[in-house]
Order: structure tokens, then sequence, then C-alpha cells
């Protein structure tokens, strides 16, 4: 690795090395030196010392800044036939003590006289140690990486060979920098959401760990101005013991005061479909102190629609549970050995079973998984009865009302399969998905309560009167929200309302369309209230006048009221008398309301509002499972703020620049 400083001709050796330019060569007796002019430091300047010593001090001189070192790597470049990076030179500078690290990895050497603002200089690359620091916590953040990481010997020799001239920072330090990046990042997250013409949803998620602890998340949903989906998670309370229900309203508000968000706020969702409704009727009577809810706030409280659905299919599971525990010994008995698996298989052949699935157990915290299971084991239920004819030992036989039982439970499991890979499939979940989804599950319902057997009737009304509940609170929103799909309209309304009320439809049909006309109403004498303050859905509209005391407010309601009964056709009765939109794979409803908002300016703005109501919060990896929400062991032993810190802002740099929707 030297670079020699002899020259081929017999003569008095010259200081051609470009390292010289930072040394000053002093004879004493003897002796010669090279005083490095950066910081003083003496090494040998003899002739036969050569000059990688020096070259190995310079690139580990912390009193130089800004220098360009690129000259010294280029004047090995040429000693070598190989290219040298500037990372080979830093990786195998100063070989033994290399060496030494290898065998006490453990031993590692800073130099504490390195000031932290101070920028070194590696060619066209600039070291920032501040920045650096920052960068480590923004990673951290990031990827969830524990803050201990910065201990780890590991992590401590990988840093050291990359830069050596960063400097480590304990854990604490790395914790003080993420609660700094939160604080820059929250800033941020709350200037927007404050820009936002129109309002936010608000999802409310309980969280637990392992220890107990609970943990209120909630997170806004919204359009953007761009008409993108977008949520960002606002806030990551811990709940301790003490916590009430009358105390968790109280939580709820705060965080909406925190972020000024309460006169923004268009609906509530909440992951429990049947929390306490006092809860959400104190955030609603809080909120409508300082402006009224829309349409009297008959759309804020939603509720998750695949939290009832995996609730329903729960107790339906629990009704058979004594079938299910048949099925899954029957499964694990021709498993059991090869010999019964190839009986079994000989009897499946010899009476003409065509299928191909092989016989698995389910999980049973994952309900579709025992869906699949039944699903299998009863397209050979030929099999399994022969079988029990010619193997006494086989003791998990079913009856033949248990066959029965288990074929229309899987027909039931089936359904719900469905439509929950549609919810927590779906990338850009509009509130328009869910209202035909969750109309067939109400038709279902129906039929199944009028099966004959009384076991399966009995089930099905359990389930059908659970589903009453979310329907009574949440049909008119998933209604509206279909509504604005220009592919349904009304139309799909009395499609389903036809199916579902029989003789009193017309009457169902109506109570829709004189809600969404409410709501219409209401954005369209916002629209016409020019001063900001006194704006129904948010402060968003621009003022025109400046004067406080406009004496004219009262006009523009009497003018908007007393221009009903004219011949102006409004947004609504234009959009529902059109039409409908062709239907196809590739519609995107988010982009048709962005194209067409010229058309309807009214109407867009309250298809922003609605359309981002998050009619389910499940996450894909829990709608199939029979537990909540854990937070990790890890995040969970943080201290709240941090850990709030660290959930929220991982949450906003990963879409920080993106939406949810393609």
């Amino acid at each position: 690795m030297e670079v020699s400083n002899e020259s081929a001709i017999k003569k008095p050796k010259r200081l051609t090395s470009v390292v010289w330019n930072h040394f000053q060569r002093i004879r004493k007796a003897d002796v010669c030196y090279a005083v490095c002019v950066h910081c003083d430091k003496k090494l040998s300047g003899s002739s036969n010392s050569g000059t990688t010593h020096l070259r190995n001090h310079l690139m580990r001189c912390l009193k130089r800044s800004n220098y360009d070192v690129s000259q010294l790597l280029a004047a090995k470049k040429k000693k070598k036939d190989t290219s040298l990076s500037i990372a080979n030179v830093n990786a195998n500078y100063d070989e033994t003590q290399r060496k030494d690290e290898y065998i006490k990895p453990t031993i590692i050497k800073f130099d504490h006289e390195q000031r932290k603002d101070e920028i070194i200089s590696l060619g066209s690359c600039r070291f920032d140690q501040e920045q650096s620091r920052l960068d480590l916590a923004r990673m951290i953040i990031l990827h969830g990486y524990p803050l201990t990481m910065v201990e780890h010997v590991g992590f401590k020799i990988f840093v050291k060979n990359l830069q050596p001239l960063f400097e480590f920072v304990p854990n604490s330090s790395i914790e003080v920098s993420c609660i700094e990046i939160y604080m820059k990042e929250k800033q941020k997250v709350y200037e927007m959401i404050n820009r936002l013409h129109g309002r936010i949803n608000l999802a409310v998620e309980m969280w637990s760990s392992p220890e107990n602890a609970e943990y209120l998340c909630l997170i806004a949903h919204y359009i953007d101005e761009d008409w993108k989906l977008q949520q960002k998670i606002l806030n990551f309370v811990t709940l301790d013991s003490s916590h009430t229900e009358d105390m968790l309203s109280e939580v709820i508000i705060n965080c909406l005061m925190e972020w000024d968000v309460e006169c923004k706020l268009f609906a509530m969702t909440f992951d429990d479909c049947f929390a306490d409704d006092d809860i959400v009727l104190r955030i609603k009577d809080r909120i409508s102190q300082n402006r009224p809810l829309l349409s009297n706030g008959q759309l804020f409280d939603v509720r998750s629609a695949a939290h009832v659905l995996n609730l329903i299919v729960q107790d339906a599971m629990e009704t058979i549970r004594e079938v299910t525990e048949k099925v899954r010994g029957s499964v694990r008995y021709v498993k059991s050995s090869q010999v019964i698996q190839g009986k079994f298989n000989e009897i499946a052949q010899q009476i003409g079973i065509s299928s191909q699935k092989n016989l698995v157990l389910d999980l049973p915290t994952r309900w579709n998984s025992t869906y699949f299971m039944l699903e299998t084991v009863i397209g050979y239920k030929s099999a399994f009865c022969f079988l029990q004819e010619r193997d006494p030992a086989y003791t998990s036989a079913l009856t033949d009302a248990e066959w029965e039982w288990a074929s229309s439970i899987t027909g039931y499991l089936k359904l719900f399969v469905e439509i929950t890979n549609i919810f927590s499939g779906d990338k850009c979940p509009t509130a328009n998905i869910y209202f035909p989804e969750i109309c067939d599950v109400h038709i279902q319902l129906i039929e199944w309560c009028k099966n004959p057997d009384d076991f399966l009737s009995s089930m099905a009304s359990k389930m059908k009167a659970k589903f009453d509940r979310y329907w009574s609170k949440c049909s008119l929103a998933l209604a509206v929200a279909a509504i604005l799909d220009p592919r349904f309209k009304m139309k799909l309304v009395e499609y389903y309302y036809s199916q579902i009320y029989g003789s009193t439809a017309l009457d169902r049909i109506k109570e829709v369309s004189d809600g969404i006309k409410e709501l219409f109403n209401a954005y369209s004498i916002c629209s016409t209230l020019v001063d900001q303050g006194s704006t129904l859905p948010g402060s968003s509209l621009p003022s025109t006048s400046t004067d406080s005391r406009d004496r004219l407010k009262g006009f523009d309601k009497f003018l908007h009221e007393s221009s009903q009964g004219q011949s102006a056709i409004s947004d609504l009765d234009k959009y529902l008398e059109e039409p409908v939109f062709p239907r196809n794979c590739d519609f995107n409803i988010l982009n048709w309301w962005k194209v067409h908002t010229p058309r309807y300016p009214i109407l867009s703005m309250m298809a922003r509002d609605i359309l981002g109501t998050p009619m389910s919060t499940i996450a894909p990896e829990l709608a199939f499972g029979v537990g909540g929400r854990v937070l990790d062991s890890y995040r969970s032993s943080l201290n709240p703020d941090t850990r709030q810190a660290l959930i929220c802002t991982r949450d906003w740099l990963q879409v920080e620049s993106e939406g949810l929707c393609p």
C-alpha cells in the first residue's frame, strides 16, 4: 500500500509525495521529523520510513477540515493496477490495528477530541457528525430497530470500519434525537392537516400488550387536494389502569384539541363495534358546542365493518365448537400414520372422490384456516363415512346431522372469507366499496334464519342480532357512500333495499334520499357563507370579507333558501338524474371525482369527506384473527412519550411522499 518516494536516478531525493504538502520536514542532529501542519504531531521524516505512515495519519487526523484528499488516493492508484476507492483506503489503513480489533472486538477506541459540529471532507464526500446522528435516529424510527442497537458491539465495529470519524452516542442520546425528529415531523403534519380544504375522519383503535397494558391509537383519514386517500397516526396514548370509559372520551377530545381538528371532524370510526355509545355521545356533545355537526351527526358514529364480521364469525365458531373438534380429530387420525393415510387414500379412490386437496389441520386462532379445513373435509365426507365402517379405531366420526351442520357452516364461512378478503385486500379502501358487500351479508342472514333446522336457524338468529346493531348505526353512511359512486347512485340502494325490506323498501329508500339531501343542503349553505368562521364543514372555504362585523351573514342563508324553489338545478339533482357510469374493473372513483369537480363543485366537497371515511379499520394481517392488536414487548417497555414518538414518526416517514392509492 506504500507509495515510493525514491527516484530511479541516483541523486538527492526530492519530496515528491503529495503528503509533504501537509508536513514540514525538520532535521535535528541526525534525526529527521515530519511535523503535521494541522495538528503539530511529530512523525518520522526519514526517507527510509516512506510516506505510508504519514498518509495514514492524514486520513485519521481530526484537525483538518474541508480538505480534499483525492490526491492522496490518486497517488496510490498510480502505484497499483487495480482501482482502490476511498472506502478501500479507509477499510485497510493501519493493518496492525485492524488485526488487534478482530482479536479483541470489544476494544473500540474513540478520539474524544473530535467536536460534534466538525465536518471532515473526504474528496467530494463530506462527513457531518450531527447529520449522521440524525440519519441514524431516522433509520431506527423508520425500520423499528431498538434504540439499544447503537450500543451493540457488532454495530460499532461495522460503523467504525465504514466511517472511522463517526462519534458513537449512547442510546439515551439517540432517544433524544428521535424525539427531536418527532417534534419536527409533527409540526409538518399539523400544518398539512390544518391546510386541508376538506374534513378529516378519525379511526379509534384499541391496542394491548403482552403485559395487559392498554393503548389508544388515533388515525386521521382524509382525501388530499390531489384526491389521494391518505392516513396518518396522530396519537398513540398509553392508558393506565385508572382510565374509565368517561376518561376515554376525554382523552380523545384532548387529542383532537391538541391537533386543532375538532372543528374539521366529519366522522369517527370505532374498531369495537359495540363500544359504549355514551363515549360517542360525549364526544359529539363537546364538538357540537363549537360547531354544529353536519346532518345532526347522523353520519358521525361509524363502526368497523370487518370487526363486526369477525365477531359474527366467532359466535358461529363457538356454536359449532364440538363439531369442529370432531373434524380436527378426524384429520389428526388420518394423518397420524402413513398406513392410515394410505388406507384413507385408497378408500377415496375406490369411491370416486376426485378432490386433489390434502387434509390439513387449522390454526384455531385464524378462522379462515378453519374454513379451509372444513371445506376440504366435507369434500371427503364419503371417505370418512366409509372409514368409520372399516376402522373401529376411528372414534371422531361425525353424525349425519353434524355433517349437515358442518356443510352449512362452511357455506356461511365462505361468504365471510370472500368479503373479508375484499375489505382487507383493497389498497384504496374508499367508503363506497362496503355497501354491496354488507348488503349481501344482510340478505344471506335473512335466508339463514329461515333454515328449517332449529340448530342452524337459532345460530343464524344470534348472528343477525349482532349484525342488526351494526346495521342500525352504519346503514345510512354506507348507503350515502354508495350513492356517491357514479356507477351506482340511487339504483344500488333501490336494488338491495327491495330485497332486504320487501314491502317497506320505499320508506327506507326515502330515508336514505332525505338523508343525502339534508347533508347536501348543509354543504350548499356552507358554500354560500363567505365568512370563514361561519363555515360548517371545517374552516376551509376562503373568506371574501375582512369585516368581522358582516351584517349580511343572514342574507347568504336567505339567498340559499329562497333559491331552492327556482329552476336552477342543484349539483345533487344533476348528478342523480344523469345516467350511471358503466361498471368496469379499472374504475377509480377518486380520479372520477377529481375530473368532475368543476361540474359538481359542491357535491365534490361532500364526496371528498364521505369517501374518505374509514368504514373498516382492521389490518390485513389481523383480518381473520380472533385477537386484537398487540404491541410487541420492546415497544411496550418504552416510556409513553418515546413510544408515541417512535410509532407516530415511523408512520409519517413511511407515507411522507406517497398516498395509499396508486
